[in-house]
This record gives C-alpha cells, sequence and structure tokens, in this order.
C-alpha cells in the first residue's frame, strides 16, 4: 500500500484530501503546518508527499527545499493557489516533481498522485550507470548526488532524471516534447519553457561555462542534444 503524506494547514481541504485518498487504497498521513511537515519527512518514508505553498511557521517552498537539501527523494506535489508561472516554476527548480493550483477537481488530483507514482516505479524499475562523468562532473544517478571537483553539486531530482534521459540518448538530438512526456508525463502540464528554465539551471551546475555549454547543447526549434 502507497504510503501519502498531506502537508496542509486548511482543516477542510485536509480532511477532503485524506478522506478521498484513503477511499482510493492509499494510507495517509498528515500534518497541519511546514514545520511539522518537515519533521514527518525527515523522520518517515512515505511514497508521496502532497505539500501546500501557503502554510505557517514554514512555507511549502522551504519544506520542499529543505528536504532535497536533506537527501529526500520522495516525490513531492505542491499545492498552491497562485497561478502565476514564476511561482510554478520555482516550486519545480527547488526539488518538486509537480503543482497543482487550487481549486482543482478530485479526478486531476488523483491523475496527478497517479502519475508521480508511476513515473517513481518506472525510475526505480530501471537498470543505470552507477556514475557517469561529462567534463568535470561525475553523477551517480543511483544514489542521486554529484560532484565537480571534489565538492558536492545540489541537483534536484528532476535534474537528475533529465541527466539520466540525455544519457541514454547520448549524441543523439532529443526533442523537449520527448522529454516532458519521458520526465513529466504528458498528464503533468508542463510547458517547453518550463524544460528551458531547468536547462538553464542545469548548465550553470554542470557545464564549465554555462554561456558556452560542450555537453547540454540546445538544438534551435527542436530540443537538445547530449554530448558526454
Amino acid at each position: 500500500m502507497y504510503k501519502v503524506l498531506i502537508v496542509e494547514d486548511e482543516e477542510s481541504m485536509q480532511r477532503g484530501l485524506r478522506d478521498n485518498l484513503e477511499f482510493e487504497g492509499y494510507e495517509v498521513d498528515v500534518a497541519e503546518d511546514g514545520a511539522a511537515g518537515l519533521e514527518k519527512i525527515i523522520e518517515n518514508s512515505y511514497n508521496l508527499i502532497i505539500l501546500d505553498v501557503m502554510m505557517p511557521k514554514i512555507s511549502g517552498f522551504d519544506v520542499c527545499q529543505k528536504a532535497r537539501k536533506s537527501g529526500i527523494k520522495t516525490p513531492i506535489i505542491l499545492l498552491t493557489a497562485k497561478g502565476e508561472e514564476i511561482d510554478k516554476v520555482l516550486g519545480l527548480e527547488l526539488g518538486a516533481d509537480d503543482y497543482i493550483t487550487k481549486p482543482f477537481s478530485l479526478r486531476e488530483l488523483l491523475a496527478r498522485v497517479k502519475a508521480a507514482l508511476r513515473r517513481q516505479n518506472e525510475f526505480a524499475g530501471q537498470t543505470l550507470d552507477e556514475e557517469i562523468q561529462f567534463g568535470n562532473l561525475t553523477v551517480d544517478l543511483q544514489r542521486f548526488s554529484a560532484m565537480r571537483d571534489g565538492k558536492d553539486v545540489p541537483l534536484t531530482h528532476r535534474e537528475f532524471e533529465i541527466i539520466r534521459h540525455l544519457w541514454q540518448h547520448k549524441n543523439e538530438i532529443v526533442s523537449r516534447e520527448e522529454l516532458l512526456n519521458a520526465v513529466w508525463g504528458y498528464d503533468a502540464f508542463p510547458t517547453t519553457r518550463t524544460i528551458d528554465n531547468f536547462m538553464l539551471k542545469l548548465r550553470q551546475k554542470a557545464e564549465a561555462d554555462s554561456a558556452h555549454p560542450r555537453h547540454i547543447l540546445t538544438v534551435h526549434g527542436i530540443g537538445y542534444k547530449f554530448i558526454p
């Protein structure tokens, strides 16, 4: 049985989410604020975290960031009342796997939950090279760690998935649509601009000179090409 943590301070929303997820067969744990949620995330093991952005004590953005810095790789879906793209992109850059904007339908929520769990299962079931190296960056795709010149490089879970997919298709042209489908899934509704933002951040971390990349190349009008 999948175990889901809901971090939500609004009682009616928390209760509704819990009731519907339990009805679908999930085991559900809850936290009423960001501080309590972060404590549960660090001390327990979950298959999925549903995390509200606007909460007392610690915001969902901060909880997400702190969880990722602590080495937590559990998929995170952010709940937000904000519709601006910058907020959505920020959440994804901090390590969230998906977001859903309030108000949302139960059908949409369950689709996001199932998609996140499916992608996690597919990723966990794949046989990967233990370590890959390009330039002076070494990436361990099994332990979700990266190092450059002996120092840790903080990569988000999504950035590891992007590197994995590009590595599997090295020296090939990969379209933005292919990356969206492989890394996010079509039912997550990201945009091609989301891909470009992620690539910009990834180059800043992975390339010696992000303004003149040698490994993650843009193929204008199509997508990207990864050269080890």
